[in-house]
């Protein structure tokens, strides 16, 4: 096989397989958009439920860093007791 061969094989795999990916994801997002319709509809907040997955991903350094600085905002603000 020559060398533009190659390469054309090559770039045709990584298409696909890219193309397999995005279709997975649109399939994952898919399910995710179901699971919070369902939370939803038994009386969860979605708006929450996400605001927590964030936070759930973030490092707890990271986490308590964000914390540390929202609550002596909120102090700033006259928003705590």
């Amino acid at each position: 096989m020559s060398k533009s061969g190659f390469a054309k094989e090559h770039l045709k795999s990584f298409i696909d397989r890219i193309e397999r990916l995005e279709e997975e994801r649109a399939a994952l997002s898919a399910d995710i958009r179901e699971v919070y319709s369902e939370a939803k509809g038994t009386g969860f907040d979605t708006k929450i439920m996400r605001q927590i997955i964030r936070l759930r991903k973030m490092d707890k350094a990271d986490y308590q860093e964000q914390e540390a600085l929202l609550d002596l905002y909120k102090r700033a603000m006259d928003m705590l007791d």
